[in-house]
């Protein structure tokens, strides 16, 4: 239970609403915005008003919808000490969603929308219904010249085996069939390999019936993703065996942000310039990174795109979602069996042990992701201990190893004065946590790493702002310096004067800039796993907070383990790996029900 003092109580609420709100099941915030709305409908039904909180505190938590006939199963306790949910006076859940339906808050043109036992706010139900119409209305073939199609797939996935390419092809092939094609796989599978050879077949279709090569967007939700893109694309489009005009159009492609993409409007936080009335001049809309776009982004994106135009989804299901409301690119993959969805299983990252895990963890095997950790010690380190006790910091060694190693060679080459060298090394090696604070969080490792950084390495200085070889995360987009949130740098000695310039990558090459025009920027030994979305390390080390906790997902620790290039280190217990691997992220959503139920047009 909530203490009466905490800032989370809503001081004025009674009744039952207030009950849920001391156990810690609503928010103040929740509770308030409930009671307005049930005063402005002139609903006094205590019941009622309690259904309306829940459906204010889903989207809060990721979820599009409440569904009153299971919350009282899935609920969750924002409090520090354990509540028997089963003790608060749920309503009972036939008789709940009778009286919500007989409501003056619930219906068209009201606050609430239910359907079935799915009560959601209007502006949720719209959002889901019209990207349902959008998407399924997209979901036609495109006119294309089959066998143009054939020799340009023959070109540019002969040259390897069926086996190899066999889902790269057939995805190729579906994007440009369809007037709405999803890539879906994990990493190392060849998503971007694939979109530049789509971009290449798109530009070969045009060509043979002599019209204008198609106007391409690629966009992804944030600006890191959105670099990490172009670069695949112009590294992927110097390989290609195409035409050298082909070539030239592939490596002038740039992407942005699907905000820049889609224009923020002045004044409003949740509509774009470009819309439903003003769509997008593009032939072809790509965007990678889908598991991370809200319902909202979707609605507003697929708006957007013009009917007759191709929308290619790229990224993988398994992955964290949006911290919005939404699961979108799960539930228009679904089982993977729909017209345009192709799933690429071929991993050409990594394998061995790494692949292993990171199969039994999507898969929800959890005796196999044991046996995986357990099994596979050239690249997969388990060290069974809670990586939050003070106490068991003796054992962990390999992590202490080779963050100093790393932070060793980084400084060594910042203040040679040597910045690729010293981005090379800072790639080599990550601590990953699921928490930002607490004992197994950033806030408490990072210490951790530099008091052992400065037991290894003669004159380490962690207290100046700007130290030589102190490496750097973006936190906020700079689109002058076009540095994005969740990219990394170094400060590195500038050749000639020895002052400290932060250096970043950019497509291969270095690029550097005065401290003082950096803004938003901190040290990342460590760094959150979200955070770590779109990067890859030569060793990732994980540290699995306790099984209790609410961030333990399988999404969670499937992301951790695909950010590891060949070596991965584990630090958590048993529970906690089986409590992640049992725990998939069960957003509420009704998106994939209405996608399979509506007629296509």
């Amino acid at each position: 239970m909530l203490d009466s003092f905490d800032a989370r109580i809503a001081r004025s609420a009674a009744g039952l609403i207030a009950q849920f709100n001391r156990a810690g099941v609503l928010a103040g915030a929740d509770v308030h915005v409930a009671r307005r709305l049930a005063r402005l409908a002139g609903e006094a039904d205590e019941a009622v008003v309690l259904a309306a909180a829940f459906a204010v505190r889903a989207p809060r938590l990721g979820h599009v919808f409440a569904d009153l006939a299971r919350v009282h199963e899935t609920a969750s306790v924002d409090a520090d000490d354990p509540v028997d949910l089963s003790a608060l006076p749920w309503p009972e859940p036939s008789d709940w969603v009778a009286r919500v339906a007989r409501s003056t808050l619930a219906g068209a043109d009201r606050p609430l929308r239910l359907s079935g036992s799915a009560l959601y706010l209007d502006r949720y139900w719209r959002e889901e219904e019209q990207a349902a119409r959008d998407l399924v209305a997209r979901a036609a073939e495109a006119p294309y010249d089959a066998d143009v199609l054939a020799a340009g797939l023959e070109r540019l996935f002969g040259g390897h085996s069926d086996e190899d390419d066999a889902d790269q092809r057939r995805a190729a092939a579906a994007a440009v069939r369809r007037r709405l094609a999803v890539i879906a796989g994990g990493p190392g599978t060849g998503k971007t390999t694939t979109v530049a050879r789509v971009v290449a077949l798109l530009d070969e279709q045009a060509a043979a019936i002599g019209v204008e090569p198609p106007l391409v967007a690629l966009a992804a939700p944030t600006g890191k993703a959105a670099a990490r893109l172009q670069e695949a694309v112009h590294d992927e489009a110097a390989r290609l065996d195409v035409d050298e005009a082909v070539r030239e159009r592939l490596l002038g492609l740039s992407a942005s942000t699907l905000h820049r993409l889609l224009g923020w409007k002045p004044g409003s936080h949740s509509r774009f310039r470009h819309d439903r009335s003003n769509r997008l001049p593009f032939d072809v809309v790509i965007v990678d990174e889908t598991s991370m776009v809200s319902l909202w982004q979707m609605a507003r994106l697929v708006e957007a795109v013009r009917r007759d135009a191709r929308l290619v989804l790229v990224g993988d299901p398994g992955q964290l979602t949006s911290i919005e409301a939404g699961a979108v690119l799960g539930d228009i993959v679904g089982d993977g069996s729909g017209e345009g969805i192709e799933l690429l299983r071929r991993i050409h990252r990594f394998g061995g042990g790494i692949q292993r895990l990171a199969e039994a963890i999507r898969a929800g095997d959890g005796d196999g992701a044991v046996a995986a950790l357990r099994a596979s010690p050239q690249d997969v380190t388990w060290l069974e201990v809670d990586g939050g006790d003070p106490d068991a910091v003796s054992a962990l060694g390999p992590i202490r190893d080779r963050a100093v190693a790393t932070g060793r060679d980084v400084m060594t080459a910042a203040r040679a004065g040597d910045a690729l060298r010293a981005l090379e090394r800072l790639a080599a090696f990550r601590l990953l946590c699921a928490h930002r604070r607490g004992p197994y969080g950033v806030s408490t490792w990072m210490p951790r790493i530099e008091s052992w950084l400065a037991d290894a390495v003669a004159d380490f200085a962690a207290d100046g702002a700007w130290y030589l070889g102190r490496p750097l995360l973006v936190t906020e987009n700079d689109h002058a310096l076009r540095l994005y949130n969740g990219d990394t740098g170094v400060v590195v000695a500038a050749p000639g004067s020895g002052r400290p310039v932060a250096a970043f990558e950019r497509q291969g090459a270095v690029v550097t800039f005065s401290p003082a025009r950096l803004e938003s920027v901190e040290t990342v030994y460590a760094m959150t796993i979200h955070k770590s979305q779109g990067s890859q390390f030569d060793t990732a080390a994980v540290v699995l907070p306790d099984p209790g906790s609410r961030s333990l997902t399988r999404e969670l620790l499937y992301t951790a383990v695909t950010r590891a290039r060949t070596r991965l280190i584990v630090a958590g217990s048993e529970e906690a790996v089986r409590a992640a691997v049992a725990r998939p992220i069960a957003r509420a959503s009704g998106l994939s029900e209405r996608l399979r139920g509506l007629p296509s047009s």
